[in-house]
C-alpha cells in the first residue's frame, strides 16, 4: 500500500485496542513498525495522534499511512460510477426511508464492502440512495455477501452515530431465518461460544473464516446466539429463527455448525452435510435477515421486515415449510419477551 487511506471503524471492531485493530486488518505490519508510525504521528484517529492502547469506537476514522509493498495487502478499490441498472435494482430494494434512516432488502451475492477482487459491492453504490440528500448514506452494520435481507443505513453523521451506538450496546434486535441440516437436540436454546478470526494459511483455500476458541484465547470474542425451532422436516432439516445477541463475523454459520446442524448451502462451515437437498432449490446459503427492531435516532423504535426471497422459497416449499402460515399464527419475533 503506497498511499494514505482513511478507514472507518466497523461496528464489529468497536472497543478494540488500536494495535489489535491494525493486527486484524493489516496482519503483515509488524508491531515494531506500527509503534514507529504511532510515535511519529503518521497514524491518527479522528485527526489526532494515538497510542497503541487506544480503544477505537465504531464510526471513528483511522488514518493509515503508506505501508509499502509488504505492509498490508492492497488499498481498497476506488468506487466506480453506479450503473443505471444497479441503481434501479438498489432503489427497488428499499423497504423504508425517512430523514435519518434508510432500510434495504439486500440481495444474496452482493458484498457490503469491497476488498481484493471485489469491485462490485454495496458501499460503492450508495450514491444511488441519496434521494436528494447532500449526505451519502452510511453503513452501520454488515451482512455476509451470501446472506439476504434487512440492512439499515444512516442518512446523516448524527444518525450514523446513534445507530452504531444501538448496535454496540446491543439495543438492536435482528432476527434471521435459516434452514439447517438435521435437527437440534433441543427445540430452543442458547449458544455461548467465543469465536476468533483465522486468516492467512489457517483460513484454508476458502478465505477468511472464524472458529470456536477458548475464552482466554488472545483473539477470542464472546459470541451469543439464541435459536428457536419454527418447523422441521423430520430429522433431515429444520427451519430456525436465530437471534445473534452479539454480531461477530460468520457467527450464525459457525454456531449452527457447532450444534451439528450447519446451514444449508454453507460448505465452508458445514462441508458435505450442508449440501442443498435438491437441484431445483437455491444453491446458496439458506440464511435470511428477516427483521430488525432498532431505536430511531430521534426516539421510538423502527421495525422492518424483509420478505423471504423467491430463490429460498423453493427450498421452504420443498421441505413443506409455510412462512405465510407462520406469520398468521405467531408474532414475527419468536424471542419477544426473552432476555438475552
Amino acid at each position: 500500500m503506497t498511499e494514505v487511506t482513511n478507514q472507518t471503524v466497523d461496528p464489529e471492531d468497536g472497543e478494540l485496542r488500536l494495535d489489535r485493530w491494525f493486527r486484524r486488518h493489516y496482519p503483515q505490519l509488524t508491531q515494531g513498525r506500527l509503534q514507529k508510525l504511532l510515535r511519529t504521528g503518521q497514524v491518527r484517529v479522528d485527526g489526532r495522534r494515538a497510542e497503541a492502547g487506544l480503544r477505537v469506537r465504531p464510526g471513528q476514522v483511522v488514518r493509515v499511512p503508506p505501508l509499502g509493498e509488504g505492509g498490508a495487502g492492497k488499498a481498497p478499490a476506488a468506487p466506480r460510477p453506479v450503473s443505471a441498472r444497479d441503481a434501479e435494482r438498489l432503489q427497488a430494494s428499499v423497504l423504508y426511508i425517512d430523514d435519518d434512516v434508510l432500510v434495504i432488502d439486500k440481495p444474496s451475492g452482493l458484498a457490503v464492502q469491497g476488498g481484493s477482487g471485489t469491485p462490485h459491492h454495496l458501499d460503492a453504490m450508495l450514491d444511488a440512495l441519496r434521494y436528494g440528500s447532500r449526505e451519502r448514506p452510511r453503513l452501520v452494520h454488515r451482512l455476509d455477501r451470501d446472506t439476504s435481507g434487512v440492512m439499515v443505513l444512516a442518512r446523516s453523521p448524527a444518525a450514523a452515530a446513534a445507530l452504531a451506538a444501538a448496535f454496540r450496546h446491543k439495543d438492536a434486535r435482528k432476527i434471521y431465518w435459516a434452514i439447517v441440516a438435521g435437527r437440534p437436540r433441543l427445540r430452543q436454546g442458547r449458544i455461548d461460544a467465543a469465536l476468533a478470526k483465522r486468516g492467512g494459511s489457517q483460513a484454508g483455500p476458502k478465505g477468511e473464516r472464524v472458529t470456536v476458541v477458548a475464552d482466554d484465547d488472545d483473539d477470542a470474542r464472546r459470541a451469543v446466539t439464541l435459536y428457536d425451532t419454527l418447523d422441521s422436516a423430520g430429522p433431515k432439516a429444520t427451519w430456525l429463527a436465530l437471534w445473534p445477541v452479539t454480531g461477530r463475523t460468520h457467527q450464525l454459520r459457525a454456531h449452527c455448525a457447532l450444534m451439528g446442524t450447519p446451514i444449508l448451502g454453507d460448505p465452508k462451515y458445514g462441508g458435505a452435510a450442508a449440501a442443498v437437498p435438491a437441484p431445483e432449490a437455491a444453491q446458496r446459503l439458506h440464511l435470511h435477515a428477516r427483521s430488525i427492531a432498532i431505536p430511531r435516532p430521534r426516539g421510538g423504535i423502527l421495525r422492518a421486515t424483509a420478505p423471504l426471497p423467491e430463490d429460498l422459497r423453493a427450498t421452504w416449499e420443498l421441505l413443506g415449510f409455510d412462512p405465510a402460515q407462520y406469520n398468521k399464527q405467531r408474532d414475527d419475533d419468536p424471542f419477544a419477551g426473552v432476555e438475552p
